[in-house]
């Protein structure tokens, strides 16, 4: 290989679904490799006295079959490709020469000049395989690659879809407001949208980066204030599909957890609108975690429970078994619940929640506008009212409030 060193490596992806690949030696780099192979459906034979218990874990559940056992003379017969990772050097160069003589193309760990193959750093990101190559600088590649696969999920580095884009809606969970804190997948999306519909919760940061030829409409359900009735947001979400745009319906949190994100599939289907939906960070556990709060803890809470507020316990409108949840020792997370915090707190302790249970209410969670008012159950609603906490925000009760790092 020495006279040919000056060359470029020559790009290829291999296709290895069904075809045998050896690797040799189950420590880091098999634990690094293995996945993508099996992702690729390769017939992996890992041969190794021993591996990492991840590798083992890859063995024990049939994704791959091991040996354990060293290298011998003779194992790369019928492999199409090759994975040497052993820390024998002898070893390595053993199984390299008869790579090199059975005409396999094989990886060293050990000594890249010596191999015939190059492992690239990769990615992928709906389709597209990112595979970058700068011959003896790893970490040069895997940073051009992270910065090609991220600007390719954020909608940053241009790349037009050629074929016909199938239209549609998505329903994208936004996350409690923190604009990184959307999905990747999420964000993609949103950067393909020819139409935006866009709730008050979701990430508004967001939608300042998007391109001016996207229709944004405002679908805020601004409490005490002017709301989008949910028959028209569902009407616009067909409308502008049947249209052949690229529809995101932009919510806060997770479509399914009290976002009403069930309704608007309901209407697409009938519709026979094709629908996608992308799960959202909620912010029943999310503005809790930023705020310093374990909904969770060992010795304290071994469950959470996360309930609406915005009907009264005592509104028969109210599904909610608020004596059974005050019977229960975790936490309790309530959303939307400010205008009741004061009814839900007195209807926990007449059910037998102690009045001095640990509270905290996390208004606008996760954004610059963060703040933490920490009260009692039996001071909640006074509370609520002094500090004049308005929505957004995270009701949470239990003695994981009290929690705190040190």
């Amino acid at each position: 290989m020495a006279e040919h060193a000056e060359h470029a490596a020559y790009p290829v992806g291999l296709r290895l679904s069904g075809r045998r690949v050896v690797v040799l030696g189950g420590g880091q780099v098999a634990q690094r490799r293995l996945p993508s192979l099996v992702a690729a459906g390769a017939d992996v034979l890992l041969i190794s006295p021993s591996a990492k218990p991840s590798v083992e874990a890859m063995a024990d559940t049939g994704e791959i079959r091991w040996e354990r056992r060293r290298y011998e003379s003779g194992d790369l017969a019928d492999a199409w490709y090759a994975l040497i990772s052993t820390d024998d050097p002898e070893a390595n160069a053993a199984a390299s020469q008869e790579a090199e003589d059975r005409r396999v193309w094989c990886v060293r760990s050990d000594d890249a000049e010596a191999a015939t193959a190059w492992t690239p750093a990769t990615g992928r990101s709906e389709g597209v395989t990112v595979a970058v190559l700068t011959g003896r600088d790893p970490r040069r590649s895997a940073a051009v690659r992270d910065a090609i696969v991220e600007g390719l999920r954020d909608g940053t580095l241009a790349a037009p879809h050629h074929r016909a884009r199938a239209t549609g809606v998505a329903l994208v969970g936004g996350g409690p407001g923190d604009p990184d804190l959307i999905t990747v997948r999420g964000r993609r999306l949103l950067a393909e949208a020819d139409v935006v519909i866009a709730d008050r919760l979701g990430p508004r940061d967001l939608l300042a980066e998007l391109p001016p030829h996207v229709e944004v409409i405002d679908a805020a359900k601004i409490p005490y204030g002017r709301f989008m009735a949910q028959e028209a947001i569902n009407n616009a979400l067909i409308e502008h599909a049947r249209a052949g745009k690229a529809v995101v319906r932009l919510k806060g949190g997770d479509p399914y957890v009290f976002g009403r994100g069930m309704e608007e599939l309901q209407a697409l289907a009938e519709a026979g609108i094709p629908c996608t939906v992308v799960p959202g960070i909620s912010s029943s556990i999310s503005v809790p975690s930023a705020a310093g709060i374990p909904v969770t803890h060992r010795g304290v809470a071994q469950e959470f429970t996360v309930v609406s507020g915005h009907v009264a316990p005592d509104d028969e409108r109210s599904t909610v078994d608020w004596s059974a949840l005050a019977r229960l020792r975790g936490t309790v997370v309530v959303l939307m619940g400010v205008e009741n915090s004061g009814a839900i707190a007195a209807t926990l302790i007449a059910h037998g929640r102690g009045a001095d249970t640990p509270v905290a209410v996390v208004q606008e969670g996760t954004t610059a506008a963060q703040r933490r008012v920490d009260a009692t159950l039996g001071t909640l609603g006074e509370t609520v009212r002094a500090e004049g906490v308005r929505p957004p925000a995270v009701i949470v009760i239990g003695d994981v409030v009290a929690v705190n790092p040190a």
